[in-house]
């Protein structure tokens, strides 16, 4: 390809949802002569994927020092072409004309830069629309001091032009405006151009809507377009438009069917809209100090949070906002694909878990240890791990320097945590961080979905191993007996049958039986017939069910058991020690256990486990699916 006339370039973080129809968008525009710049500033989703994939050429800028200024002048100086046109990612042109008739006015010679005509898309507030309305209009205008105006959005400069007066990179927005002032005042022209259009969509919560204004503001302030004595007139100009916002909704029969909004609606949604807008914009406008503080300005910038549950105290759990998760040295910040819900997480809810019961373990905490995902960033020394790999992680996080640790009895670390259980935050949120080697790399191609059950399946091979470990001849077939077909009896169930051993499953439940049939491993609905298995797992708690294997299972039983929690009951064990009958317990699992787990994995039939799938927000719902034991497994889909 030869020199284009024109570069497009777009600045993204987080844009996945939006890229994709804004590249498919210019791939049809009648223009031809142009080539797409992406420069992305630290991206956590899929962004940069598809920026590879379907831009001429992706480039990076570390967030600390992104402003939007520095942003563009890193895509403009990598450019070709003798125009730039500069669009937000979360924008879709309206027609096929969109880019020639941007960069027209730029052959005239007077023309310093051109900006086009932006509207609301249909998830846009419906106050944004109005003053877009306000703002934009359908008539064409050549803007003359003082009348300083320009939007970055959807615009187009001369590179020539640029070289001498690139964007101003220390200010928090409204870098657009300055370069428009900075080229009329030297008797340059800037040209608002309506035919060439496009739909700008914010899908911003109130904080966000806020934070934007804000930044303006103290833009606005710091270029000399606007003072403080502006933040006097902002809540009349607000109330004003309001009253505006309430006309055209009453006036305007196509604005009422655009909004899908019932009056109501309208009157709430418009008045919290003009509320937040005066709220940032006099903030901003009086705060004048923040542009010299990079940590602030970083802060203002990015919009780096995420939702996540989190359980406040016992029977107190909320979906909120949370900081994503800073990645410091040795650890990994993971994108949250899957999480399947576990009876644990419900107990920590409830605080009837051990830990919580006992105080060992405090709220606030994020639950979840069952989950799958990939990597999106990694901090210093970790050098197992890239970026994009899919990833499971390890529950049970032990220190690894003390005695215990050192002898590899994990469990008896006194400094360990339990992820999504004591000490550390799990994934019942979008993002998570956690120290990188816990982490493990999954094969390519492997299916996230089915990933997320990996922690439990090694929590099955953990306790199977141990309970091997009591076998004379570990290869020889044996008759086994799994008391309980919920989600880990299942695998136990899988597992030994795997390992070519005669399995039998017990579980006064029908459906979760139905699990089972065809598998070639036998059902039962009764603990009748316990006498006929020399190895038995008891995997669900239950006091009762223990006391009948204690007391029925063969003399030299090998018995395993991985429920929890048993509760207070006496026990005689006299027929343990008359019958030469072994018990053994586990919990948990360790890294090698997950690396069996990853192997082993793909060959089990786990299509009952995903039988149910819920959004992140309908984990209240999920989790009284789980207690009422209508499905095998309830998962969450996270992003």
């Amino acid at each position: 390809m030869g020199q284009p006339e024109t570069t497009v370039v777009i600045r993204t973080f987080n844009e996945e949802k939006f890229l994709p129809a804004l590249l498919a968008a210019l791939a049809k525009q009648a223009y031809r002569d142009y080539e797409t710049i992406v420069v992305d500033s630290g991206s956590l989703d899929k962004t940069c994927d598809i920026a590879r994939r379907e831009a001429d050429k992706l480039l990076h800028v570390q967030s600390h020092d992104f402003t939007f200024g520095y942003s563009l002048n890193v895509g403009i100086r990598n450019s070709s072409g003798k125009f730039i046109a500069i669009v937000s990612a979360h924008t879709l042109p309206v027609d096929e004309h969109w880019l020639g008739r941007l960069v027209e006015p730029l052959r005239d010679p007077s023309t310093a830069m051109v900006y086009g005509r932006q509207m609301g898309g249909r998830s846009s507030k419906f106050s944004e629309i109005q003053d877009m309305r306000r703002t934009f209009g359908p008539r064409p205008r050549i803007m003359r001091p003082p009348r300083f105006f320009a939007n970055n959005a959807n615009s187009a400069i001369r590179r020539d032009l640029w070289l001498e007066h690139p964007f101003d990179e220390s200010l928090l927005g409204l870098e657009d405006i300055e370069w428009a002032k900075y080229w009329m005042e030297r008797n340059y022209q800037v040209v608002y151009e309506p035919e060439a259009a496009l739909y700008h969509i914010h899908e911003e919560n109130w904080r966000q809507v806020r934070r934007r204004y804000y930044r303006e503001a103290v833009a606005a302030r710091w270029i000399g377009i606007k003072g403080s004595k502006h933040a006097v007139a902002t809540p009349l100009q607000e109330a004003t438009r309001l009253v505006f916002d309430w006309g055209r909704f009453l006036c305007s029969a196509d604005d009422r069917r655009a909004g899908s909004l019932r009056f109501w609606q309208m009157v709430g949604e418009t008045t919290r809209f003009r509320a937040n807008k005066s709220i940032g914009t006099i903030k901003g406008l009086l705060d004048g100090g923040i542009m010299e503080n990079p940590n602030a300005r970083e802060e203002i910038l990015f919009d780096r949070t995420c939702r996540a549950v989190v359980i406040h105290g016992a029977g107190e759990a909320r979906l909120e906002e949370i900081d994503i998760p800073r990645v410091k040295p040795g650890d990994v910040l993971i994108r949250v694909a899957y999480e399947a819900v576990c009876a644990t997480d419900i107990e920590v809810y409830e605080g009837t878990l051990g830990y919580y019961r006992q105080g060992t373990a405090k709220y606030p905490i994020i639950p979840g240890h069952e989950f799958s995902g990939r990597v999106v960033d990694i901090g210093p020394n970790v050098n197992h791990l890239k970026v994009g790999h899919a990833v499971v992680v390890e529950c049970i996080q032990s220190c690894g320097t003390c005695e215990a640790c050192q002898r590899e009895n994990w469990i008896a670390c006194n400094q360990r945590v339990e992820l999504g259980v004591i000490g550390r935050n799990g994934g019942y949120a979008e993002y998570v961080a956690v120290p990188g080697k816990y982490v493990h790399a999954l094969p390519a191609e492997f299916d996230l979905l089915k990933a997320c059950l990996c922690e439990p399946l090694a929590v099955a091979l953990k306790g199977l191993k141990r309970l091997r470990r009591t076998w004379r001849e570990r290869k020889a077939p044996k008759k086994c007996a799994v008391v309980g077909a919920g989600s880990l009896g299942h695998l136990c169930a899988r597992v030994l049958q795997l390992w070519g051993h005669q399995v039998t499953v017990i579980d006064r439940n029908p459906k979760r039986l139905d699990y089972l049939r065809g598998s070639g491993i036998e059902v039962a609905e009764n603990l009748s017939g316990l006498a006929d298995f020399e190895n038995l797992v008891e995997v669900t708690g239950n006091p009762e069910a223990l006391d009948v294997l204690l007391h029925d299972s063969p003399a030299g039983a090998k018995i395993l058991l991985l429920g929890l929690p048993y509760a207070r009951r006496q026990y005689t064990f006299e027929n343990i020690v008359a019958y030469d009958k072994m018990i053994v317990g586990s919990v948990g699992s360790a890294a090698k256990h997950f690396d069996l787990a990853i192997e082993l994995l793909p060959q089990i039939d786990t299509s009952c486990f995903t039988e149910k799938i819920l959004p992140l927000s309908d984990y209240a719902q999920a989790w009284q699916l789980a207690r009422s034991q209508k499905y095998l497994k309830v998962i969450l889909e996270i992003s």
